[in-house]
């Protein structure tokens, strides 16, 4: 396992996936979507879980406005403003990070930490990284206060 990624670090590279608005998996770099902006990046352990889709997730959608206000980058998709959904399938990028979580034990694999990163420039300034199930220190109201 990596080093879990601190307050300091430089954002490694990685590759992550999306969909774009005709539904065509386009790969990205980390770098290219941050280098040389303020950004916020978040995991969730379980896209369908109680705390990830009614909580983390909205949290950050709903606060979008706010965080653009302070400097957050923000680029716009349809019906979703300002969040950028993006896939690390393999867990790879999540790794980079050293934030991988096993549940493989409970038969849910390797995933991601819940988690969410102010980076600026591709420096990390702010990392709120939860432990087991807990929520907190990963919220959109979380990476505000830092702002």
């Amino acid at each position: 396992m990596a080093p879990t990624i601190a307050v300091g670090d430089s954002l490694p590279d990685g590759t992550v996936s999306y969909f774009d608005e005709n539904d065509q998996k386009l790969d990205v770099s980390i770098h290219s979507l941050a280098a040389g902006k303020k950004v916020v990046l978040f995991g969730v352990p379980g896209a369908f879980t109680p705390t990830c889709s009614m909580k983390h997730v909205p949290g950050f959608i709903e606060k979008a406005e706010e965080l653009k206000s302070k400097g957050v980058w923000a680029k716009t998709y349809p019906e979703n403003k300002h969040v950028k959904f993006l896939a690390d399938g393999s867990a790879a990028y999540t790794h980079a990070l050293g934030l991988e979580l096993d549940l493989t034990d409970k038969g849910l694999g390797v995933r991601s930490r819940r988690f969410a990163l102010l980076v600026d420039d591709l420096k990390v300034k702010v990392a709120g990284v939860e432990s087991g199930g807990e929520f907190n220190v990963s919220s959109a109201d979380d990476i505000l206060k830092a702002l």
